[in-house]
Order: structure tokens, then sequence, then C-alpha cells
């Protein structure tokens, strides 16, 4: 009789044919005979050969190694939903396919969970060993969730350990095309704990994520997560409209007072101040149309092509 899986790994991976095979052999030294563990790797439309690695590295895995390809690159937490509704596992834990998050320190994430009973464990890395663009776009988007997202705390990590609880409301319940794990996550459990782990220097290749790819998904979440665009539309409009009224008034009691020509200069700057922001909330309503229309035409999360 097969014993209940206790561990499922998801890892997206995208072109990182070079790091599979030593990613696959520190977590099996790290947890064989000590759990009884899945990993499930998911090749995100990757062009270097990745998937031909991952078949390779299924014979010597037969058991533990799951694994799919999706048809076209879809998006890393995308590829981590996809992981998610194949796992089995009591608690998944998510990481990256590069090595910057030490296998080794799954264990500290597991004790951290065990320790106080948590729902959800963030890794948090000690000394971060990304680029300085990356560290700032990364630092910005953190610190400024908490007050724009439900994020409290304003900390989150790739390297994470969630209970199969939460794993299975998100499987039943989350549709929309698009997906940032950690807001999702946020919906369901505030039971979070935070545990420090190392974070080493990436060995093959480079990030995904630049300063302007953190900045755009910043984007993103604000929008697709929260109200707060259509908040600052109301109140961005209301204090124009008072500071177009102050003005107009100025104009007006100079004109009367005074008899002092009005130009077309402030014609033109009051035209010009409104028409901007006028643009700017269409943008913002356009944006959310948008998005509900992709809803509704039921694009979906991912394709499998393959799965073995």
């Amino acid at each position: 009789m097969n014993q209940p899986i206790e561990i499922s790994i998801v890892i997206p991976v995208f072109n990182s044919c070079d790091s599979l095979k030593e990613l696959l052999e520190r977590i099996h030294n790290c947890l064989y005979n000590k759990y009884n563990y899945e990993v499930i790797l998911v090749d995100d439309g990757s062009k270097d050969g990745s998937w031909q690695e991952i078949v390779r590295l299924k014979k010597t895995y037969p058991t533990s190694l799951r694994a799919a390809s999706l048809k076209k690159n879809y998006g890393q937490h995308n590829a981590i939903m996809c992981g998610f509704s194949l796992s089995k596992g009591n608690f998944v834990v998510t990481m990256d396919d590069d090595l910057q998050h030490p296998p080794e320190e799954i264990n500290k994430l597991i004790e951290k969970q065990r320790s106080i009973g948590a729902e959800l464990v963030y890794g948090l890395p000690i000394n971060k060993k990304h680029s300085s663009a990356k560290k700032m776009g990364s630092y910005f988007v953190r610190k400024t969730s908490k007050y724009f997202a439900n994020n409290p705390n304003g900390e989150g990590s790739s390297f994470r350990l969630i209970s199969k609880n939460i794993i299975e409301r998100i499987n039943e319940r989350y549709f929309n095309n698009y997906v940032f794990i950690d807001e999702i996550i946020h919906w369901y459990t505030s039971d979070i704990a935070l545990v420090d782990v190392e974070h080493h220097d990436r060995k093959i290749g480079k990030s995904g994520y630049s300063f302007f790819k953190l900045i755009k998904l910043y984007m993103d979440v604000f929008i697709n997560y929260t109200a707060n665009p259509l908040r600052i539309m109301i109140y961005g409009g209301l204090l124009s409209s008072v500071i177009s009224f102050a003005f107009g008034a100025k104009f007006i009691i100079k004109k009367l007072i005074s008899n002092v020509p009005l130009g077309y200069t402030s014609l033109i700057v009051s035209i010009l101040f409104s028409t901007g922001i006028i643009m700017l909330c269409l943008g913002i309503l356009g944006k959310y149309i948008f998005n509900l229309y992709q809803q509704q035409s039921g694009k979906p999360l991912y394709g499998i092509q393959k799965m073995i």
C-alpha cells in the first residue's frame, strides 16, 4: 500500500537545462528517507532542451519525479498553478529552478511549520544574491504591497511552504487568467510564519525578471487585485475639480475687479490638465474592461502539452 505524500515540491522550469540534474540530486539527498515526497517540474515553454533533460531525469527518479510540459510560456505564477493542480502532498513547497534557493533549506520550512503549525511559511533570504536592479524592484514591490494588497506584513518569497488546505481551495475557486500567487494565498490565510534561509549566487544563466518587468508586475497586481486605481480616480477627479474651480474663481474675480484679460495661456493649461486626467481615467477603466473580457472569454491559466 502506497504511503501518502507528505511534501510536494513544485518548481517552474524555464531554460534551466543545466541546473536540473544538480537540483534534483540535492533535493533527493536532503529529503530521502526523511519524508515521502514528490517533485513536480513544470516546463514553462523552455527553448533550451529542459524538457528533454526532465525526461532523462525521470529514469533516475521514476517514483519521486513528475513533470508537465506547457504548450507555451504562460509565466512563472501560471506554471506554479499548474503544479498546484498536480500536487498530492499534505504540504506544497514552491521554489525556483536556478539553485539560488538551496534545496537543503527546505528542512527549515518544514521544521518551522511543525513547531508552530502555520498554514504558510515563507523562507526569507538572509542576504539576497540578486542584481542591484532586481533587488530595488523586489524591495519596492514587497514594501509597498502592504499598502495596496492583502499583505499586511509586506513580506513574501517564491520559496514557501503552503498547507494542502489552502492549495485545495485555490484549485477549486480560482479561475482568473491573471495570477499572482502571494496575493491569492493571502486571501485564504493570515496564519503566516517567516524563517531565515540562505540565498546563493546564480550559477547558470540570468534572471527573467528585470527591474522594469518587476514594475510591470507591480502595476498588474495593483490593477488586478485591488480597487485602489478606481479610488485614485475618484479622489484625483475631486481634487482636480477643486483646483480647477479655485483657478477659475481667481481669474473671474480678477476679470470683474481689475478687468485683467485672461488670455489663452490659462485656457490651454486648463484644457491640458483636465484632458490628462480624463485620459488617465479612461486608460484605467479600459484595463479593467479588458481584464473582464479576458475572464469572460474563458482564457485558460495554462495548457498542458505533455506529462510524465
